[in-house]
């Protein structure tokens, strides 16, 4: 029983770590920052806050869709994309916020955020980050 459990568990951390993977969060080279916690991502994409732990001032974008953006909402705001428009809806009609910017493709968020100070996004873990920082997220 015990070896079940083991295995059981040995999975689930397997596939956390693999899930783990599928994005990367990146950031302009402005932000101070090497490392983001996963509760601060949660809360600069809520738009909760508008800087990070070490004082860097950042701004989110978003993808339109697709594999990465699933992925980044389930592992890190655990919404739906529809969930997720809706909340940000909601904080545009109170005056709370503005929509954070949305790119279509990996390559249009890498280029957005390398040319915009503050820029925080996340692209697949395939895609070409070249000119952008990769924050570790622990």
């Amino acid at each position: 029983m015990k070896r079940l459990q083991f295995l059981f568990l040995m999975l689930i951390f397997v596939s956390l770590c693999a899930r783990a993977a599928e994005v990367k969060v990146i950031a302009n080279s402005s932000v101070g920052a090497s490392s983001v916690s996963s509760d601060e991502i949660k809360n600069v994409f809520l738009e909760n806050t508008s800087s990070l732990a070490d004082g860097s001032h950042v701004q989110p974008v978003l993808a339109k869709g697709g594999a990465a953006h699933e992925a980044f909402l389930k592992q890190y705001l655990g919404k739906t994309d529809s969930a997720l428009q809706m909340y940000y809806r909601s904080l545009v009609f109170t005056g709370k916020a503005s929509m954070p910017k949305q790119l279509g493709s990996d390559a249009d968020i890498v280029a957005y955020v390398a040319k915009t100070k503050g820029a925080i996004g996340y692209v697949s873990s395939s895609a070409d980050t070249a000119g952008v920082k990769t924050l570790h997220v622990e």
